[in-house]
């Protein structure tokens, strides 16, 4: 099948300026290669494609040096690099190349963002501009899919995911295996093999919690209590997941009431096939306890992914008091406020009253799964 034309594809493209950078960041498998090579492919001018994995790439790039990067890059218009994060000292090393390079464009992708981010992120402050590719969007998807069909793939978006290669597979034995080997292959690769992090062990053991309390607040006391170690040691490990785009935080959102949450803090996957991989649960929504959940992770991951492939400039929260009046979603831009709260079956639920009343002119829905298709 050929691939899919990503959302990111032309934003990125019109961002590819001369002696400025591109950094596309994401978990791995989710598609960085392929969109990179279909951005070099479609470029007119002449163009050089790394692989920061590559021993070759490495030795070319280690001479830090003007008259080594204008030796290399003599008459080339765009340098391409697939795993940046691999190359020592990126940052400054594609730094030196845009400011003695005339005319070179540089597009650098990365697994994960803890060094691609940190090493290259300061030095290209001002000549470079990020990007991150999630797993498809729904709204991706749709170039092969009808509406009826995304209809009847619901209950896979929701076991299965939205890695690429898994919305291309035909059975779910392969979607399964494939998606073990990617947690257990891939996802914590990054972050063992960086900060001096030897136990893998506890880290899967508090990925697992926290997909089990999926959609829930929670406390990294509690958490640190069940995993013997600390408050601190689990917030650092939950930053690092968050940095090689496993999960993400939603936080409370309060402006105006003292009895609104303000501290607590909700855990969610990008992708829900993720999810259910590191649970070990792939069985049919029919049988399953936590299809709410799945519900709100799926829907909150598309907004999500859609804030970021349409560049909207979003923030997202989620409310409560602690009466227990609660919002599942709240989505905060620069002069709108909106509530989404997410319903599997047929509630139909109205605002909270102190909400309203806090935020008259937010506006406030309930998506379920006759009008979700409006809300990818």
């Amino acid at each position: 099948m050929k691939p899919l034309k990503r959302l990111l594809h032309d934003r990125i493209l019109a961002r590819m300026e001369p002696n400025k950078a591109v950094l596309i960041f994401g978990a791995r498998r989710v598609g960085k290669t392929i969109l990179m090579r279909q951005l070099v492919n479609e470029f007119a001018g002449k163009t050089m494609l790394l692989n920061g994995e590559d021993y070759d790439t490495l030795a070319l790039l280690k001479e830090q040096s003007t008259s080594n990067y204008r030796h290399l890059l003599e008459g080339i218009d765009l340098l391409a690099i697939d795993e940046a994060q691999n190359i020592p000292e990126i940052g400054s090393k594609l730094k030196l190349i845009l400011d003695e390079v005339e005319g070179i464009r540089v597009i650098a992708s990365g697994s994960s963002s803890f060094d691609l981010k940190n090493k290259a992120g300061e030095p290209l402050v001002g000549r470079g501009t990020q990007f991150h590719l999630t797993p498809f969007s729904q709204k991706e998807i749709s170039q092969i899919e009808t509406s009826l069909d995304t209809r009847r793939n619901l209950e896979l978006r929701l076991i299965y995911g939205s890695y690429p290669e898994v919305v291309t597979m035909d059975s779910y034995e392969r979607k399964t295996e494939y998606l073990r080997d990617v947690v257990g292959a891939y996802l914590l690769k990054d972050i063992l093999a960086l900060d001096g992090l030897k136990n893998s062990g506890k880290m899967k053991d508090l990925l697992r919690l926290i997909a089990f309390q999926l959609g829930n607040e929670v406390s990294y006391d509690e958490l640190g209590q069940q995993l013997g170690m600390s408050k601190n040691t689990v917030e650092k490990y939950l930053d690092l997941l968050s940095k090689v785009f496993v999960v993400y935080r939603l936080g409370a959102f309060a402006r105006n009431l003292r009895k609104e949450v303000t501290k607590a803090g909700k855990w969610y996957f990008y992708d829900n096939g993720i999810r259910n991989a590191i649970i070990g649960n792939f069985n049919p929504l029919s049988i399953r306890q936590d299809v709410g959940a799945l519900w709100e992770n799926y829907l909150i991951s598309e907004r999500i992914k859609a804030n970021s492939n349409e560049g909207l400039g979003k923030e997202f929260y989620f409310w409560r008091t602690y009466d227990l009046q609660e919002i599942d979603l709240v989505e905060e831009s620069t002069n709108t406020l909106s509530a989404l709260e997410f319903k599997w079956g047929k509630k139909t639920p109205v605002i909270p009253v102190a909400f309203k009343k806090s935020y008259p002119n937010a506006t406030f829905d309930v998506v379920n799964k006759e009008n979700y298709m409006n809300y990818l």
